[in-house]
């Protein structure tokens, strides 16, 4: 299972960005997050950028996940299981992972098969 923003296991730096012009802000070799949009997620791979985006449907991770989407996040818990399904029925190499608020969540997110968590304090 998948950990971003645990403090007993390393992650790699993420930085929230709203638009384009944010990336150039962000730390070298971090992973740039950001809402669902076309236009940062053409950009993010077409300049190889690692990214991981919050999505709001199935076409969004779909889509995400084709242009080299490295983490799919998701906000309900029944959204990210349908999302999972989906992931492993096509073999997504995106991981889809749950924004979390705190610890005691893990243990229901991994009893629903769920890739990983992220924890919302930083993002």
């Amino acid at each position: 299972m998948i950990l971003l923003g645990n403090k007993l296991v390393p992650y790699e730096d993420i930085s929230s960005i709203t638009c384009i012009e944010d990336i150039s802000n962000t730390k070298a070799n971090s992973c740039i997050v950001f809402n669902y949009c076309e236009d940062i997620l053409n950009y993010a791979f077409l300049n190889n950028v690692r990214c991981a985006i919050k999505v709001s449907n199935i076409k969004e991770s779909i889509l995400a996940n084709s242009l080299n989407v490295k983490y799919i996040l998701c906000e309900k818990k029944s959204f990210a299981k349908e999302i999972q399904s989906i992931a492993e029925n096509y073999m997504f190499d995106s991981k889809i992972l749950f924004i979390i608020e705190h610890d005691g969540e893990i243990e229901d997110i991994a009893r629903l098969g769920i890739d990983g968590v992220i924890y919302k304090d930083i993002l």
